[in-house]
Protein backbone atom coordinates (compact mmCIF):
# COMPACT_ATOMS: atom_id res chain seq x y z
CA UNK A 1 0.00 0.00 0.00
CA UNK A 2 0.64 3.50 -0.62
CA UNK A 3 0.57 6.27 1.74
CA UNK A 4 -0.13 9.83 0.03
CA UNK A 5 1.01 13.19 1.53
CA UNK A 6 0.81 16.89 0.55
CA UNK A 7 -3.03 15.50 -0.38
CA UNK A 8 -6.22 16.87 0.87
CA UNK A 9 -8.58 13.37 0.15
CA UNK A 10 -11.46 15.23 1.94
CA UNK A 11 -11.66 17.59 -0.54
CA UNK A 12 -13.19 15.13 -2.69
CA UNK A 13 -16.74 14.27 -2.45
CA UNK A 14 -16.94 11.00 -4.26
CA UNK A 15 -15.52 7.53 -4.86
CA UNK A 16 -15.39 9.18 -8.71
CA UNK A 17 -13.75 13.12 -7.77
CA UNK A 18 -11.11 11.12 -5.67
CA UNK A 19 -10.02 8.62 -8.18
CA UNK A 20 -9.71 11.45 -10.37
CA UNK A 21 -7.60 13.34 -7.47
CA UNK A 22 -5.90 10.25 -7.28
CA UNK A 23 -4.68 9.84 -10.56
CA UNK A 24 -3.96 13.33 -11.35
CA UNK A 25 -1.53 13.11 -8.47
CA UNK A 26 -0.37 10.23 -8.73
CA UNK A 27 -0.21 9.14 -12.19
CA UNK A 28 -0.75 5.80 -11.67
CA UNK A 29 -3.15 3.05 -10.95
CA UNK A 30 -2.80 0.99 -7.80
CA UNK A 31 -4.43 0.65 -4.46
CA UNK A 32 -3.13 2.47 -1.37
CA UNK A 33 -4.74 3.24 2.09
CA UNK A 34 -5.34 6.87 2.97
CA UNK A 35 -8.24 8.49 5.20
CA UNK A 36 -11.52 8.49 3.21
CA UNK A 37 -14.39 11.13 4.37
CA UNK A 38 -17.83 9.81 3.39
CA UNK A 39 -20.92 11.44 3.41
CA UNK A 40 -21.98 10.58 7.17
CA UNK A 41 -18.14 11.58 7.56
CA UNK A 42 -17.15 8.03 8.86
CA UNK A 43 -13.58 6.84 8.41
CA UNK A 44 -12.63 4.17 5.95
CA UNK A 45 -9.09 3.19 5.63
CA UNK A 46 -8.65 1.07 2.32
CA UNK A 47 -10.86 2.66 -0.96
CA UNK A 48 -8.20 1.95 -2.94
CA UNK A 49 -10.68 -1.01 -5.15
CA UNK A 50 -13.60 1.51 -5.75
CA UNK A 51 -11.14 3.86 -6.81
CA UNK A 52 -8.71 2.04 -9.41
CA UNK A 53 -12.08 0.68 -10.84
CA UNK A 54 -12.74 4.12 -11.71
CA UNK A 55 -9.71 5.28 -12.81
CA UNK A 56 -9.28 2.04 -15.06
CA UNK A 57 -12.46 3.04 -17.28
CA UNK A 58 -11.30 6.20 -17.23
CA UNK A 59 -7.69 4.86 -18.83
CA UNK A 60 -9.55 2.52 -20.93
CA UNK A 61 -12.59 5.32 -22.61
CA UNK A 62 -9.12 7.17 -23.40
CA UNK A 63 -7.52 4.32 -24.80
CA UNK A 64 -10.04 3.30 -26.92
CA UNK A 65 -10.44 7.24 -28.21
CA UNK A 66 -7.39 7.41 -29.09
CA UNK A 67 -7.54 3.98 -31.54
CA UNK A 68 -10.94 4.94 -32.79
CA UNK A 69 -9.02 8.28 -33.87
CA UNK A 70 -6.10 6.61 -35.41
CA UNK A 71 -8.64 4.21 -37.30
CA UNK A 72 -10.43 7.22 -38.50
CA UNK A 73 -7.02 8.60 -39.96
CA UNK A 74 -6.23 5.61 -41.61
CA UNK A 75 -9.60 5.34 -43.41
CA UNK A 76 -9.30 9.35 -44.03
CA UNK A 77 -5.49 8.78 -45.39
CA UNK A 78 -6.34 5.47 -47.58
CA UNK A 79 -9.77 6.74 -49.12
CA UNK A 80 -8.20 10.29 -49.95
CA UNK A 81 -4.67 8.10 -51.46
CA UNK A 82 -7.06 6.28 -53.89
CA UNK A 83 -9.21 9.69 -54.83
CA UNK A 84 -6.20 11.26 -56.00
CA UNK A 85 -4.22 8.39 -57.74
CA UNK A 86 -7.16 7.38 -59.79
CA UNK A 87 -8.46 10.92 -59.99
CA UNK A 88 -11.93 9.51 -58.98
CA UNK A 89 -13.52 12.79 -57.91
CA UNK A 90 -12.93 16.24 -59.71
CA UNK A 91 -14.20 19.88 -59.57
CA UNK A 92 -17.84 19.99 -59.84
CA UNK A 93 -18.50 16.52 -59.76
CA UNK A 94 -21.84 15.05 -58.91
CA UNK A 95 -21.20 11.50 -56.99
CA UNK A 96 -24.03 9.16 -56.57
CA UNK A 97 -23.04 7.36 -52.98
CA UNK A 98 -24.49 3.68 -53.47
CA UNK A 99 -26.17 3.54 -49.88
CA UNK A 100 -26.96 -0.25 -49.58
CA UNK A 101 -27.20 -0.11 -45.33
CA UNK A 102 -24.19 -2.47 -44.93
CA UNK A 103 -21.21 -1.22 -43.29
CA UNK A 104 -19.02 -0.87 -46.44
CA UNK A 105 -21.27 1.80 -47.62
CA UNK A 106 -22.05 3.61 -44.39
CA UNK A 107 -18.58 3.76 -44.07
CA UNK A 108 -18.08 5.10 -47.22
CA UNK A 109 -20.33 8.02 -47.10
CA UNK A 110 -18.64 8.90 -43.65
CA UNK A 111 -15.71 9.17 -44.61
CA UNK A 112 -16.42 11.23 -47.96
CA UNK A 113 -18.69 13.66 -45.78
CA UNK A 114 -15.28 14.37 -43.59
CA UNK A 115 -13.15 14.62 -46.67
CA UNK A 116 -15.43 16.60 -48.52
CA UNK A 117 -15.23 19.66 -45.95
CA UNK A 118 -11.22 19.75 -46.46
CA UNK A 119 -10.94 18.65 -49.79
CA UNK A 120 -9.00 20.56 -52.88
CA UNK A 121 -12.07 20.61 -55.04
CA UNK A 122 -16.06 21.41 -54.85
CA UNK A 123 -18.00 18.56 -55.09
CA UNK A 124 -21.44 17.12 -54.36
CA UNK A 125 -22.49 13.62 -52.67
CA UNK A 126 -26.42 12.66 -53.18
CA UNK A 127 -26.63 9.10 -51.36
CA UNK A 128 -29.39 6.68 -53.07
CA UNK A 129 -30.50 3.49 -51.72
CA UNK A 130 -32.40 0.72 -54.23
CA UNK A 131 -35.41 -0.89 -51.89
CA UNK A 132 -35.43 -4.57 -53.98
CA UNK A 133 -38.64 -4.88 -52.02
CA UNK A 134 -36.54 -8.01 -50.20
CA UNK A 135 -39.02 -9.20 -47.36
CA UNK A 136 -38.80 -7.54 -43.78
CA UNK A 137 -36.77 -4.57 -45.83
CA UNK A 138 -36.61 -2.13 -43.01
CA UNK A 139 -38.03 0.54 -45.44
CA UNK A 140 -37.53 3.31 -42.62
CA UNK A 141 -33.90 3.18 -41.57
CA UNK A 142 -32.19 4.60 -43.83
CA UNK A 143 -34.07 7.79 -44.23
CA UNK A 144 -34.35 8.16 -40.75
CA UNK A 145 -30.86 7.91 -41.01
CA UNK A 146 -30.11 10.66 -43.29
CA UNK A 147 -32.19 12.64 -42.44
CA UNK A 148 -30.34 12.72 -39.16
CA UNK A 149 -27.18 13.42 -41.18
CA UNK A 150 -29.16 16.32 -43.55
CA UNK A 151 -27.31 14.58 -46.73
CA UNK A 152 -29.80 14.92 -49.70
CA UNK A 153 -30.57 11.18 -50.81
CA UNK A 154 -33.10 9.20 -53.40
CA UNK A 155 -34.96 5.93 -52.43
CA UNK A 156 -35.76 3.77 -55.84
CA UNK A 157 -38.41 1.17 -55.21
CA UNK A 158 -37.72 -1.67 -57.91
CA UNK A 159 -39.48 -5.20 -57.15
CA UNK A 160 -36.50 -7.00 -58.79
CA UNK A 161 -36.59 -9.61 -55.30
CA UNK A 162 -39.54 -11.04 -57.38
CA UNK A 163 -38.06 -11.24 -60.65
CA UNK A 164 -35.18 -13.10 -59.27
CA UNK A 165 -37.58 -15.64 -57.75
CA UNK A 166 -39.28 -16.18 -60.34
CA UNK A 167 -36.08 -16.77 -62.70
CA UNK A 168 -33.65 -18.33 -60.58
CA UNK A 169 -34.15 -21.97 -60.06
CA UNK A 170 -34.56 -23.30 -56.38
CA UNK A 171 -30.91 -23.76 -54.60
CA UNK A 172 -29.35 -21.82 -57.27
CA UNK A 173 -27.14 -18.56 -56.15
CA UNK A 174 -29.40 -15.49 -56.70
CA UNK A 175 -26.70 -12.74 -55.87
CA UNK A 176 -25.58 -12.64 -59.76
CA UNK A 177 -28.68 -11.89 -60.96
CA UNK A 178 -29.81 -9.64 -58.23
CA UNK A 179 -26.52 -7.43 -58.68
CA UNK A 180 -27.01 -7.05 -62.50
CA UNK A 181 -30.77 -5.92 -62.21
CA UNK A 182 -29.35 -3.74 -59.19
CA UNK A 183 -26.55 -2.18 -61.31
CA UNK A 184 -28.91 -1.62 -64.22
CA UNK A 185 -31.64 0.47 -62.34
CA UNK A 186 -28.70 2.39 -60.67
CA UNK A 187 -26.82 3.32 -63.54
CA UNK A 188 -30.12 4.53 -65.32
CA UNK A 189 -31.16 6.84 -62.55
CA UNK A 190 -27.90 7.94 -62.38
CA UNK A 191 -27.58 8.71 -66.34
CA UNK A 192 -31.33 10.66 -65.56
CA UNK A 193 -30.33 12.77 -63.09
CA UNK A 194 -27.22 13.84 -64.62
CA UNK A 195 -24.64 12.40 -61.60
CA UNK A 196 -21.27 11.82 -62.45
CA UNK A 197 -19.45 9.38 -61.23
CA UNK A 198 -21.49 6.33 -59.38
CA UNK A 199 -19.55 5.23 -55.67
CA UNK A 200 -19.57 1.55 -54.70
CA UNK A 201 -18.38 0.50 -51.29
CA UNK A 202 -16.00 -2.03 -52.02
CA UNK A 203 -12.81 -2.56 -50.07
CA UNK A 204 -9.43 -3.83 -50.46
CA UNK A 205 -10.35 -7.53 -49.68
CA UNK A 206 -12.99 -7.15 -52.56
CA UNK A 207 -10.43 -7.15 -55.10
CA UNK A 208 -8.28 -9.53 -54.36
CA UNK A 209 -11.64 -11.91 -53.57
CA UNK A 210 -12.40 -10.63 -57.25
CA UNK A 211 -9.33 -11.34 -58.42
CA UNK A 212 -9.10 -15.33 -57.30
CA UNK A 213 -12.79 -15.55 -58.57
CA UNK A 214 -12.28 -15.14 -62.10
CA UNK A 215 -8.77 -17.27 -61.82
CA UNK A 216 -10.33 -19.42 -60.35
CA UNK A 217 -13.89 -20.27 -61.96
CA UNK A 218 -13.91 -17.40 -64.74
CA UNK A 219 -9.88 -17.87 -66.45
CA UNK A 220 -9.29 -14.77 -66.18
CA UNK A 221 -6.33 -12.43 -64.42
CA UNK A 222 -8.64 -9.93 -64.06
CA UNK A 223 -10.23 -8.28 -60.38
CA UNK A 224 -12.26 -5.24 -59.33
CA UNK A 225 -10.71 -1.36 -60.78
CA UNK A 226 -11.03 0.92 -58.77
CA UNK A 227 -12.12 3.86 -61.21
CA UNK A 228 -14.34 2.10 -64.37
CA UNK A 229 -16.16 3.39 -67.71
CA UNK A 230 -19.33 1.27 -67.71
CA UNK A 231 -19.71 -0.51 -70.67
CA UNK A 232 -22.36 1.64 -72.14
CA UNK A 233 -19.70 4.77 -71.93
CA UNK A 234 -22.61 7.09 -69.91
CA UNK A 235 -21.19 6.02 -66.29
CA UNK A 236 -18.02 6.03 -64.32
CA UNK A 237 -17.62 4.10 -61.27
CA UNK A 238 -15.54 4.84 -58.86
CA UNK A 239 -14.41 2.83 -55.64
CA UNK A 240 -12.92 5.21 -52.92
CA UNK A 241 -12.40 2.76 -50.21
CA UNK A 242 -9.98 0.24 -52.54
CA UNK A 243 -6.98 0.85 -49.96
CA UNK A 244 -9.22 0.46 -47.44
CA UNK A 245 -8.94 -3.22 -45.29
CA UNK A 246 -11.98 -5.05 -44.22
CA UNK A 247 -11.39 -5.06 -40.84
CA UNK A 248 -10.71 -1.66 -40.23
CA UNK A 249 -14.72 -0.86 -41.65
CA UNK A 250 -16.01 -3.22 -39.66
CA UNK A 251 -14.20 -1.91 -37.00
CA UNK A 252 -14.96 1.69 -37.51
CA UNK A 253 -18.76 0.74 -38.17
CA UNK A 254 -19.10 -0.86 -34.87
CA UNK A 255 -17.50 2.13 -33.06
CA UNK A 256 -20.06 4.76 -34.96
CA UNK A 257 -22.91 2.44 -34.24
CA UNK A 258 -24.01 2.49 -37.97
CA UNK A 259 -28.14 1.19 -38.11
CA UNK A 260 -26.38 -1.95 -40.48
CA UNK A 261 -29.30 -3.65 -42.49
CA UNK A 262 -28.45 -7.23 -43.02
CA UNK A 263 -27.56 -8.42 -46.70
CA UNK A 264 -29.58 -12.11 -45.70
CA UNK A 265 -33.13 -10.52 -46.33
CA UNK A 266 -33.46 -13.08 -49.21
CA UNK A 267 -32.20 -15.98 -47.47
CA UNK A 268 -28.14 -16.95 -46.07
CA UNK A 269 -26.10 -18.42 -49.01
CA UNK A 270 -23.24 -19.56 -47.04
CA UNK A 271 -22.03 -21.45 -50.04
CA UNK A 272 -20.75 -18.50 -52.13
CA UNK A 273 -17.98 -19.18 -53.52
CA UNK A 274 -16.88 -15.19 -52.87
CA UNK A 275 -17.45 -16.71 -48.97
CA UNK A 276 -15.26 -19.51 -50.01
CA UNK A 277 -12.71 -17.16 -51.04
CA UNK A 278 -13.02 -14.91 -48.12
CA UNK A 279 -11.98 -17.90 -45.79
CA UNK A 280 -9.12 -19.41 -47.99
CA UNK A 281 -7.59 -15.82 -48.26
CA UNK A 282 -8.14 -15.69 -44.35
CA UNK A 283 -6.45 -18.52 -43.41
CA UNK A 284 -3.66 -18.09 -45.42
CA UNK A 285 -2.95 -14.53 -43.89
CA UNK A 286 -3.86 -16.34 -40.19
CA UNK A 287 -0.76 -18.57 -41.53
CA UNK A 288 1.56 -15.96 -43.53
CA UNK A 289 0.63 -12.53 -42.29
CA UNK A 290 1.27 -9.96 -44.77
CA UNK A 291 0.04 -12.14 -47.80
CA UNK A 292 -3.42 -10.06 -48.14
CA UNK A 293 -1.03 -7.07 -48.85
CA UNK A 294 1.63 -8.41 -51.08
CA UNK A 295 -1.52 -10.15 -53.02
CA UNK A 296 -2.81 -6.17 -53.55
CA UNK A 297 0.55 -5.22 -54.09
CA UNK A 298 0.89 -7.25 -57.03
CA UNK A 299 -2.30 -6.37 -58.58
CA UNK A 300 -0.77 -2.75 -58.48
CA UNK A 301 2.65 -4.12 -60.14
CA UNK A 302 1.90 -5.97 -62.86
CA UNK A 303 4.50 -7.11 -65.47
CA UNK A 304 2.55 -8.15 -68.96
CA UNK A 305 5.79 -8.90 -70.55
CA UNK A 306 5.55 -11.83 -68.06
CA UNK A 307 2.37 -13.09 -68.74
CA UNK A 308 1.32 -14.83 -71.78
CA UNK A 309 -1.06 -12.70 -73.15
CA UNK A 310 -0.62 -11.95 -76.87
CA UNK A 311 -3.52 -8.91 -76.41
CA UNK A 312 -1.23 -7.09 -73.43
CA UNK A 313 1.96 -7.51 -74.74
CA UNK A 314 3.64 -7.59 -78.08
CA UNK A 315 6.11 -10.89 -78.01
CA UNK A 316 5.78 -11.37 -82.17
CA UNK A 317 7.89 -8.41 -82.57
CA UNK A 318 9.87 -8.42 -79.74
CA UNK A 319 13.89 -8.34 -80.38
CA UNK A 320 12.76 -7.46 -84.50
CA UNK A 321 14.35 -4.37 -85.94
CA UNK A 322 11.82 -5.07 -89.20
CA UNK A 323 8.66 -5.83 -89.39
CA UNK A 324 8.58 -9.55 -89.79
CA UNK A 325 6.64 -11.82 -92.99
CA UNK A 326 3.01 -12.63 -90.97
CA UNK A 327 2.79 -16.44 -92.07
CA UNK A 328 -0.53 -17.70 -91.97
CA UNK A 329 0.70 -21.49 -91.94
CA UNK A 330 -0.47 -23.01 -88.52
CA UNK A 331 2.22 -24.48 -86.36
CA UNK A 332 -0.69 -26.21 -84.38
Amino acid sequence: MTRLTGFDFATAKSCESCAYYFYQFTGVLGSFSQTCYNPQGKISDQIGDTIVQVVSKQVVSKKETYDFNKLNKRLRRNVGSAIQDFTMIEEGDRVMVCLSGGADSYTMLDILLSLKRSAPVNFELIAVNLDQKQPDFPEHVLPEYLDGLGVPYHVLERDTYSVVKRVVPEGKTMCGLCSRLRRGILYRFAREEGYTKIALGHHRDDIIETLFLNMFYGGKLKAMPPKLLSDDGDNIVIRPMSYCKESDIKQYAQVKEFPIIPCNLCGSQDHLQRQAMKHLLNDWNAKYPGRIETIFSAIQNVVPSHLADTTAYDFNNLGQTETPDQSTKSWA
